[in-house]
């Protein structure tokens, strides 16, 4: 399958990022409650369904990755920077990370107890975010969870040059309404189970929404 041109632009810049990313960014026991919170609730749905491990895609350097397996579930990174997948091995040696894309993960129909997408969906533009939906509902396996996070606007396109620490960088994030999300994920298939809306805490210009979901049995 031929994977999207944006999909170069993203991984060269998180090359490029990927150590001072690996260091700037929080450790889920930094996280504020909720969202420590939400990441325990999936942590439990998905150990408690017993379906398949959970697919962290766009893991990063893997700290999430690692936070859910301390919560006692089976889960493996995915991200598409092989920077990022170094750091992550070098760090977690005990658990697997492959480079990989979402838009073509070489995961199996059927067989993911779980997937999140924490704060890795944004950089995929509005029009291939269906195809992207659509690998979440095939890989899942039937009464799998789905939990994705992120930032959230009305529609607004940002195309930082800089980023952590300065580096050069080339994708565009796009913000999106937390309704036309929803929107996508119903047409994909995946039933919402839970959504919460975070409004900018002080300091911030964000909205951060959190949506869990769930692929019929």
């Amino acid at each position: 399958m031929i994977e999207p041109s944006y999909l170069a632009a993203i991984q060269e810049s998180y090359d490029t990022v990927a150590a001072d990313y690996a260091e700037r960014v929080k450790s889920p026991a930094e996280l504020d409650p909720l969202s420590r919170a939400m990441l325990a609730a999936f942590a439990e749905t998905v150990r408690v369904a017993g379906r398949g491990p959970v697919a962290d895609l766009g893991c990063g350097p893997g700290k999430v990755t690692a936070h859910l397996a301390d919560l006692g579930v089976s889960a493996f990174g995915v991200d598409l920077s092989p920077k990022m997948i170094e750091l992550a091995r070098q760090a977690y040696p005990g658990l697997r990370f492959e480079v990989g894309s979402m838009t073509s993960p070489a995961i199996r129909d059927d067989c993911l107890g779980g997937i999140l997408a924490y704060y890795s969906t944004h950089h995929t533009p509005p029009g291939s975010l269906p195809r992207v939906f659509a690998e979440f509902h095939r890989t899942l396996a039937p009464g799998g969870r789905l939990m994705m996070a992120g930032h959230v606007g009305d529609d607004v396109c940002l195309r930082p040059t800089r980023a952590y620490g300065g580096h050069p960088v080339s994708y565009e994030s796009h913000l999106l309404p937390a309704d036309r999300i929803a929107a996508m994920l119903d047409r994909a298939g995946l039933v919402l189970t839970a959504r919460l809306l975070e409004e900018p805490a002080e300091g911030a210009n964000r909205t951060i929404a959190t949506f869990l979901a769930q692929k019929p049995e």
